[in-house]
């Protein structure tokens, strides 16, 4: 059975689009049917860390349960070059989070879907309205769009970079 999921990406170390190009490549890899990318959007780091991100979100459809999902999206992490024992809100290569998958709410120690606090960031949200306009909270039942005016501001923009390396 295919799930539908949406997994936020972000970096803000050394070639950042390169570092996104290659997590969509990644993705496209395990991905059985479709997959669909966000514009993809720059912002200034929430928390200590030094670098503006570039930010978007991709869909994907996988028949990989949430927990292979999350530990094959670990260990491209690893692969790249993420330090994964770096503070949290650290810079980093490269950050894949599970936001959605289907409607799951999951509530595991390693593992909450939908994505915790997803709701109060805007580089999740914008993106991810891109992908799913009419798109709700499994949970509250919220509107994405709804979500978004609610969020704390930041600066953010959709950026004219590509997925495709050759553009």
């Amino acid at each position: 059975m295919e799930h539908v999921v949406y997994i936020a990406l972000g970096s803000n170390l050394g070639d950042r689009l390169g570092y996104l190009r290659k997590a969509y490549q990644f993705l496209k890899k395990i991905t059985e049917s479709s997959i669909a990318a966000s514009p993809i959007y720059e912002s200034e780091p929430v928390g200590p860390s030094d670098n503006d991100y570039l930010n978007a979100v991709v869909r994907i459809s996988t028949s990989l349960t949430p927990r292979d999902l999350l530990l094959k999206c670990k260990s491209f992490e690893l692969d790249v070059g993420r330090n994964q024992s770096a503070p949290r809100w650290s810079n980093r290569v490269i950050d894949l989070d599970i936001i959605f998958y289907d409607d799951l709410h999951l509530d595991e120690e390693k593992l909450k879907i939908p994505h915790p606090s997803y709701q109060d960031r805007l580089f999740v949200l914008l993106p991810l309205l891109n992908l799913n306009p009419e798109g709700r909270d499994p949970v509250s039942g919220k509107f994405i769009e709804e979500m978004i005016t609610c969020a704390p501001k930041i600066r953010i923009t959709e950026t004219n970079l590509s997925w495709d390396a050759d553009a």
